[in-house]
């Protein structure tokens, strides 16, 4: 069986989307609606910017979330039996999947990105990618530091991503390496994603998410917060939330998915990341870019 993956971000690239537009007719229609749904030429960003115009993630997000959708908007090969979306690519996923439109996407994906900015700014914090050490002990050692900090990414076996404040970050890492873990490395990131100095951009987020006109999607995503496949649409609501302020389960939503039967993964929108992560839960799956 297939599945269907997103990615987050981190995932962006110069002149991303660049080849849909010019190549696919069908594509440009999306393209100029995006433009109109955020009041802002986004396109020109994605296709002409350089890395550090795409690093603010106001303009990340939805630059992921436009390239995604749209890549799976024009593909005459996306018909997913399952899907999935690592933190961002979420919402990709579930635009995809007929959960909620493009444009309402969008502009959930929009007012995400400036509250998660805005709370960066309000709680400034890091994240730190640990590798090489069991969960568990990540995990011993962020519960016993007296401040914010926290798994925030489950991204593969022996990679774990921990978010909280900038201090506690550093100790974790110290102690973390003293214990043997292959390396600890800060992230250039501008917050702590997914950990508690995001509960004002879920607290922003929510009201709009209330607002918006979803629908249960045409087949399971399995959701971040829970790893596990979601076809209801009020618990997707309820899970979107979640998920700013818990850990990404990426390795278990992929490891269920694998249990569930799928064993065809097709990743969408720009960069390898997903599959490269995929292969490292389990080397036996197959992974590859969805053609168009």
């Amino acid at each position: 069986m297939n599945a269907y993956v997103f990615p987050g971000q981190g995932s962006q690239k110069p002149g991303m989307g660049l080849d849909l537009y010019e190549n696919y007719n069908e594509s440009k229609i999306y393209f100029k609606k995006a433009n109109e749904v955020l009041n802002f030429n986004i396109t020109e960003l994605m296709f002409e910017g350089s890395s550090e115009d795409l690093i603010k993630t106001s303009v990340t997000q939805p630059a992921i979330f436009i390239h995604s959708v749209v890549h799976s908007l024009i593909s005459k090969n996306f018909n997913p039996q399952a899907s999935a979306g690592h933190s961002l690519g979420e919402f990709s996923a579930l635009s995809a999947c007929k959960a909620i439109s493009f444009e309402d996407g969008l502009k959930l994906v929009s007012i995400r990105a400036n509250a998660m900015q805005t709370a960066c700014e309000k709680n400034p914090g890091s994240m730190a990618a640990i590798l090489g050490i069991d969960d568990s002990i990540i995990e011993n050692v962020c519960s016993n530091i007296e401040k914010i900090i926290q798994p925030a990414n489950y991204n593969c076996p022996g990679q774990l991503v921990i978010s909280g404040e900038s201090d506690a970050i550093k100790i974790a890492c110290e102690e973390l390496t003293n214990l043997g873990a292959k390396r600890a490395i800060i992230l250039p990131v501008s917050g702590a994603f997914h950990s508690e100095l995001m509960s004002s951009a879920a607290e922003e987020l929510e009201h709009s998410i209330n607002q918006t006109d979803f629908n249960d999607p045409v087949c399971p995503i399995y959701q971040n917060y829970n790893a596990k496949p979601e076809t209801n649409k009020d618990s997707i609501k309820r899970n979107l939330l979640l998920q700013l302020t818990n850990p990404v389960l990426w390795s278990q939503s992929v490891t269920r998915m694998i249990e569930d039967g799928f064993k065809n993964f097709f990743e969408l929108g720009p960069g390898n990341t997903l599959q490269g992560l995929i292969r490292k839960i389990d080397s036996q799956v197959n992974t590859s870019k969805l053609v168009i």
